[in-house]
């Protein structure tokens, strides 16, 4: 696995999850280490990365030495809304999140994404209303799945 690819939190992961809720934006969760950073910044550089709600014309580059210092990012992009966590309250930094991430294939790519216990765990520790308010709905996707998941004790 390359050490660049970060798994899908937030919105996007519900919605990966089947979540019937949109979202406008895409949350991941990134490696702090120098060389994901710099990878990160090029990545980014050409779509144009700014500070989402910061007025225009302020002064500001998305960096490798801007990611280096700060931590958590929200951005608009030439592609959308993008939100860069170095960390996420309840789920701790990349390497606390890897072994929960799953595979996905979205829109013919195959992506990480946090799995749906681990998402409804940070979901409950963010504790903003609107992410208390899509737990209920994670929660009925994870019985779904778990009901429906073959049982190794059963005969073929």
């Amino acid at each position: 696995m390359s050490p660049f690819v970060s798994p899908l939190i937030g919105g996007a992961a519900a919605t990966a999850h089947e979540s019937a809720r949109l979202t406008q934006d895409l949350d991941i969760v990134y490696r702090r280490t120098p060389e994901n950073i710099a990878r990160l910044a090029a990545g980014l550089g050409p779509y144009h990365p700014y500070l989402r709600g910061a007025p225009p014309g302020l002064p500001f580059r998305l960096d490798a030495e801007t990611i280096q210092r700060g931590l958590n990012f929200t951005l608009t992009t030439d592609l959308g809304a993008l939100d860069l966590f170095g960390d996420i309250p309840g789920g701790g930094a990349y390497e606390d999140l890897q072994c929960d991430a799953i595979e996905l294939k979205l829109f013919g790519v195959t992506c990480r994404c946090l799995g749906l216990k681990r998402l409804i765990d940070v979901k409950r520790a963010a504790g903003r209303p609107r992410d208390l308010e899509v737990i209920a709905e994670l929660q009925a996707l994870l019985d779904e799945s778990e009901r429906d998941a073959p049982n190794p004790s059963d005969p073929p």
